[in-house]
């Protein structure tokens, strides 16, 4: 099986290493001289500074020639750019061949998980064909060879069981999922706790708040996800709850790093600008927010993490809102 991997970015390219002893691989880099970096010195210092990148790795900044031949296709930019990207490979990419995006976020403009945009950029492509992997996955610990589990959900399950094994080694696990919704809203949402996790460490709060937060945090998660269409069961599953502790523990997390910035006192524009990675969550609370609004789902920690990246609120504000809340039931585990 050859695959192309398209987004040079540090978790694009931590897959396509994985993927390396198993398969034929080549990375896609939009810029050029960064694919020359990639095959020259073996190493992507842009985002993964200090790791060696497998000498079977090849990377180009051509898309026809990293698609040309390619059986399956991982798509691993940013949400605002993703339909772009598609959109260059929109000639080259067969109907039946199987498309996974590593995306974790929704399209802000349209409210579209990454497999729905796929299938709008791509009209009349294999419905079966088209999924996602996501978990806890934080990309600079599988470059250090720290054991770590994954999930890949397809819309036909048979095409998640063939690709399993291309991303299989003895230190990263990789489980198949039906449930292609609820892993993808899994992986957007998580981001959107992990800010507030983030700034609650960074005003100095220990791990009482932090667990507090995650564990309601996984509730509004799930609430969205059912609400979508997709199964309680995934957010109980690494998709979700391993998934949302990585990011929320984690200070490798960007995410994370935004809301401890945030609890720091600093403004939002500061600390976006001295990114050279994006932070999903800074976009996508927007797109959450949205959607819950569209099902009619409660969910007051994105709502404080809204107020504070978009409508100038203290994180102080935001943590008196929430602590002021109504008393009400906690109700039947993770679903209400």
């Amino acid at each position: 099986m050859r695959l192309a991997v398209i987004g040079a970015g540090s978790w694009g390219t931590t897959v396509a290493a994985i993927a390396s002893p198993n398969t034929d691989v080549i990375l896609w880099a939009r810029r050029p001289d960064l694919a020359e970096r990639i095959n020259r010195d073996r190493a992507n210092a842009d985002y993964l500074p200090g790791y060696t990148l497998p000498s079977s790795l090849a990377a180009t900044s051509d898309m026809e020639e990293a698609l040309t031949g390619a059986d399956l296709v991982v798509v691993g930019v940013p949400s605002h750019g993703y339909r772009a990207v598609l959109a260059k490979a929109k000639e080259m990419v067969p109907p039946s061949t199987p498309v996974v995006s590593l995306t974790k976020g929704i399209e802000m403009d349209t409210g579209l998980r990454m497999s729905e945009v796929t299938l709008q950029v791509l009209p009349g492509h294999d419905p079966g064909a088209v999924g996602v992997l996501s978990g806890p996955n934080l990309a600079v610990e599988i470059m250090e060879g720290q054991p770590a589990a994954t999930v890949i959900a397809m819309g036909d399950p048979r095409a998640a069981r063939r690709i399993q094994p291309v991303f299989t080694t003895p230190r990263f696990r990789v489980y198949t999922n039906p449930d292609v919704i609820g892993v993808e809203v899994a992986g957007a949402a998580k981001n959107v706790i992990a800010i507030a996790a983030g700034a609650s460490t960074g005003l100095g709060f220990g791990m009482n708040t932090t667990a507090s937060l995650v564990t309601r945090g996984l509730a509004e998660m799930t609430r969205l996800g059912i609400a979508m269409g997709g199964e309680a069961l995934t957010f109980g599953g690494l998709a979700g709850v391993g998934d949302l502790m990585a990011t929320c523990g984690s200070s490798r997390s960007r995410n994370n790093r935004v809301g401890l910035q945030l609890g720091k006192g600093r403004g939002i524009e500061q600390i976006v600008s001295e990114m050279n990675m994006v932070a999903e969550g800074v976009k996508t609370t927007r797109a959450v927010l949205n959607l819950a609004e569209r099902h009619g789902v409660e969910m007051p920690i994105a709502e404080a993490v809204g107020g504070m990246l978009y409508e100038g609120q203290t994180v102080h504000h935001a943590m008196a809102s929430l602590m002021g809340r109504e008393p009400t039931s906690e109700g039947h585990g993770i679903v209400l």
